[in-house]
């Protein structure tokens, strides 16, 4: 017996740990888990179309977002998740279709009168004012009086782990402090939703993964409603409560991030988030399908018969095996170190797949590829099948995002 690759003991000891942090929380806030189960839906857009200059960026969009809820749309640059965030906070209106806040239509409610607070990748905050001005700015504008004010920016301040910097020149703040101090203005106002345009997109790597964490444990403790659009994978599986992936002005899959990442709806969906060798396959009946030339057993069901389907593995479930031991063996044409992992290209008949392993293979090495039922998934065919999970132009890819972009290039929608 083969032993299983000490990468996915790794990752499947990460997602335990993930889900027993997800049921502390919900032990921990028993009355608010209770409430959250019952709640009713606290935005919905029903029917959104949006067009710019002529284009659809959203079209027949619909969504729905529960109170209390941590929700990150997620997607590639112009996909449409920046201009649902702007739709909801009331800064575009859309061409047609609703909005409705509470259950009460509001497309025509300027945004200083929604109940929501918005907080941009640049902060906006205001450089002559300190710490404290900037908190308390809100909070003077609707006329609140300076002892309720004085009360707020102490309890805002300590919730963002920011005491003692009341009196600071926000220029002379880190990056990560000075998006404590947006947060900490944004709650002042005590919106019931908050909505975050790629806040930590400026933050270094370290500090990002710091406010992940920082974001999640604030939302968790105020119970607010947080809408979050991210670009990255990581921030969206991290934080999360529930994760909508969109492209096209389309939502590709709504659901946790567990599920999005292990039951991905279509290609898009399973190369978007995380790395997939995605093939072509025939499920033949149920449980079992075949692809690379060879039968496989999977757990999936519900398919016609013999019907043509997307079959996704991700890199960390392969097992590297003697090449005598396999259906399916390749030989090594490139290895990246990646700290945690290896990353090995293996060419398999023409098909490059990518195994992530902690055991390192030399190039040139001829290697078998092993697989367990419960590492295959089987998808329908999609408008995506095709596009995405052969690795043969992994490396022409890597060169091509790294060249820089002209100026004046496409603007995030």
């Amino acid at each position: 017996m083969t032993a299983k690759n000490p990468l996915r003991r790794a990752v499947a000891t990460a997602w335990l740990g993930l889900r027993l942090t997800a049921w502390l929380n919900v032990t921990n806030f028993t009355a608010k888990g209770m409430h959250y189960l019952e709640n009713p839906s606290i935005i919905s857009l029903k029917n959104i179309v949006v067009s710019f200059d002529g284009e659809i960026v959203l079209k027949d969009f619909n969504l729905s977002i529960r109170d209390g809820e941590f929700v990150t749309l997620l997607g590639p640059s112009g996909c449409g998740k920046t201009t649902t965030l702007r739709i909801i906070g009331g800064f575009v209106k859309p061409d047609t279709g609703d909005v409705f806040f509470n259950g009460k239509k509001i497309n025509d409610l300027p945004p200083h009168k929604r109940e929501v607070n918005t907080i941009f990748q640049k902060y906006a905050l205001f450089p002559h004012l300190n710490v404290y001005d900037n908190v308390a700015f809100g909070m003077r504008v609707h006329g609140k009086s300076e002892s309720q004010i004085k009360t707020t920016v102490k309890e805002m301040l300590n919730l963002v782990n920011l005491n003692g910097f009341a009196h600071r020149n926000v220029n002379l703040l880190s990056g990560g402090q000075q998006q404590r101090v947006a947060i900490a203005r944004a709650l002042a106002n005590e919106p019931k939703v908050l909505l975050l345009d790629e806040p930590l997109g400026a933050l270094d790597l370290k500090l990002r993964k710091d406010m992940q964490v920082e974001l999640k444990k604030i939302q968790q403790q105020t119970g607010i409603t947080f809408v979050f659009v991210t670009h990255d994978q990581e921030e969206a599986l991290s934080m999360s409560d529930t994760v909508v992936v969109m492209d096209k002005g389309a939502i590709q899959q709504i659901g946790s991030p567990q599920d999005i990442y292990n039951e991905p709806k279509n290609a898009f969906v399973a190369d978007f988030i995380g790395e997939s060798n995605i093939l072509d396959g025939v499920m033949h009946e149920d449980y079992l399908v075949e692809f690379a030339g060879h039968p496989f057993r999977c757990v999936d069901k519900g398919f016609g018969p013999d019907e043509p389907v997307d079959v996704v593995i991700r890199p960390e479930d392969i097992d590297v095996v003697e090449p005598d031991t396999s259906h399916l063996t390749g030989t090594v044409t490139s290895v990246n170190f990646k700290g945690v992992h290896y990353e090995i290209i293996v060419d398999v008949k023409n098909f490059k797949w990518m195994i992530q392993s902690t055991d390192f293979q030399e190039v040139g090495k001829k290697i078998g590829l092993a697989l367990q039922p419960d590492d295959i998934h089987i998808m329908h065919k999609s408008e995506y099948s095709g596009m995405f999970g052969d690795y043969s132009t992994f490396s022409d890819e890597m060169d091509e995002d790294s060249q820089p972009q002209p100026d004046g290039g496409e603007v995030e929608n």
